[in-house]
């Protein structure tokens, strides 16, 4: 897994105190130039922690009354059933995180993190997700990668006096394209706005949005030109976004890489990181 290092505790020399030289306050690092944001399921993990979760329940699957209760554009609501159902046939804690934490990375994601690190003076990593909290968090900590992010948007989730995992929606919006309750854009919007109040009016001079699914569209429509889009080699965001390149689509402006492998996506961030 990930071997990242974390930040050094501080430390202050019992002299220190004593020193007649006058302290300086720290000199404020500059602002990270960059944002990376982060799809979970099949970008980070190589498949849906849902679909792994399930594999808790008895025999490995649900019962035909539950599969069919989807709702199109109700997934969240859906999940919620399906942990409850989970809870009632006994599945624990630590069975449920224990299929969480095996979810096996996608090809070259650890590769990824390691150039992120090792940059991390310049790269601000986010995670936009319609996942949940405990997934999510559950994994990346098993991978020592958790340090790496500033911030993670998704479902709330977390476990009941009953042992039941309790997930919420995110939140409410009007968009028409997105789920019921996520949508991205409306994320990746707020959070660049603040982000750009909080850093003393300094935008980020690049984002970099990296994701696989239907749901990764919406947001590309809060990019720039000069930002990237990396939707995974043949899954929807990538065939989507390829049909509103070919459609000419009005307010599509970010750029568009494919990966297969994080390489593919280190190898694009060392070319633009190049461009000062």
């Amino acid at each position: 897994m990930f071997t990242g290092v974390g930040e050094p505790p501080s430390y202050r020399s019992p002299n220190m105190a004593a020193s007649s030289v006058p302290s300086t306050a720290p000199v404020p690092s500059p602002p990270k130039r960059f944002l990376v944001l982060f799809d979970f399921d099949e970008t980070i993990v190589n498949e849906s922690s849902d679909d792994a979760v399930v594999r808790a329940a008895p025999g490995q699957q649900l019962p035909d009354w539950l599969r069919h209760s989807y709702r199109e554009g109700y997934y969240n609501e859906q999940m919620q059933r399906i942990l409850a159902y989970i809870a009632e046939q006994g599945v624990t804690e630590d069975s449920i995180r224990s299929k969480v934490e095996q979810i096996p990375p996608t090809p070259g994601l650890l590769t990824l993190f390691q150039y992120l690190q090792s940059r991390k003076q310049d790269f601000e990593l986010v995670v936009v997700s319609d996942a949940n909290m405990y997934f999510i968090e559950a994994w990346l900590e098993r991978a020592g990668a958790r340090h790496l992010f500033h911030r993670i948007f998704t479902n709330p989730a977390s476990f009941d006096a009953q042992g039941r995992l309790v997930l919420l929606p995110f939140h409410a919006h009007g968009c028409q394209r997105c789920p019921d309750n996520m949508c991205k854009q409306v994320i990746v919007r707020e959070y660049l706005a603040r982000r750009q109040q909080e850093r003393g009016g300094c935008p980020f001079q690049r984002v970099f949005y990296v994701g696989d699914g239907a749901n990764d569209i919406c947001p590309m429509l809060a990019l720039g030109p000069r930002d990237t889009a990396f939707p995974r080699r043949h899954f929807p965001m990538h065939r989507l976004l390829q049909e509103m390149q070919d459609a000419g689509t009005e307010g599509l402006k970010v750029s568009v890489v494919p990966w297969a492998s994080g390489q593919d996506v280190v190898d694009c961030l060392n070319r633009l990181e190049e461009e000062r």
